[in-house]
C-alpha cells in the first residue's frame, strides 16, 4: 500500500525534542487550506493554526495545545454554506508504530485522561498531520444552515415530533383496509 504525502506535513525531529517542552507553531498556506478542502470534502478552510508544547518522554512524545480554525461545509438540508470557526485545546501523544499490534478492527477503549495516539515511524513526528487529523475530529459532522428545517419541510421530511405526509398516507391506507 502507498504511503500518502500529507498535505499539510510539520515533521519534528525527535532528536530535537526533550523533558523540556518545546513550542511549535503550525499555520497551513493557502495550497495547503485547498488540499485539506480537497481531503475532507468541505467548501473551504479559510484559516488554520495551532500552536503546541512537545515533550519527548521515551520514545513518546506528548503533545498539548490550541487549535483555531475557520471553515466553511454545506449543509446537510439545503447545500447552503455553514461557515464554521474552531477554537479548541487538543492533547495528543505519539508513539512509535509497533507493526501492527491491534487490528484494525479491533476496538480501543481510552479512558477520559489517556491522550489520543498518532503513530510515527523512523525518527520524527508530523505535528501538521496531526493538526489536520484534529480539525477533520473538530468540524461538526452535520452542519445546518439556519433555515435547514424549512429545507427539510419543503422536501417532504418531517420534524422531530412531526407526521410527514409519508406516515399520514400510510396511516391513511391502513384505516381503509378496516
Amino acid at each position: 500500500m502507498a504511503e500518502l504525502t500529507p498535505e499539510l506535513s510539520r515533521p519534528v525531529r525527535l532528536d530535537t525534542l526533550g523533558e523540556v517542552p518545546r513550542a511549535i507553531r503550525v499555520e497551513a498556506n493557502e495550497a495547503e487550506r485547498e488540499a485539506l478542502t480537497r481531503r475532507f470534502r468541505i467548501v473551504a478552510i479559510h484559516r488554520l493554526e495551532a500552536e503546541a508544547m512537545l515533550v519527548r518522554i521515551g520514545e513518546a512524545v506528548d503533545c498539548e495545545g490550541r487549535l483555531v480554525a475557520e471553515a466553511v461545509q454545506a449543509c446537510v438540508a439545503s447545500g447552503e454554506d455553514v461557515p464554521e470557526k474552531i477554537d479548541e485545546p487538543f492533547a495528543l501523544r505519539f508513539v512509535p508504530e509497533t507493526g501492527g499490534a491491534n487490528s484494525a478492527d479491533e476496538e480501543i477503549e481510552l479512558d477520559e485522561a489517556e491522550l489520543d495516539e498518532v503513530t510515527y515511524q523512523g525518527g520524527a513526528v508530523d505535528v501538521g498531520e496531526a493538526v489536520a487529523q484534529t480539525l477533520a475530529l473538530a468540524l461538526n459532522p452535520y452542519p445546518r444552515a439556519p433555515d435547514a428545517d424549512e429545507a427539510l419541510k419543503a422536501a417532504g421530511v418531517a420534524g422531530e415530533g412531526e407526521q410527514g405526509s409519508m406516515a399520514a398516507a400510510l396511516k391513511g391506507l391502513l384505516g381503509k383496509g378496516k
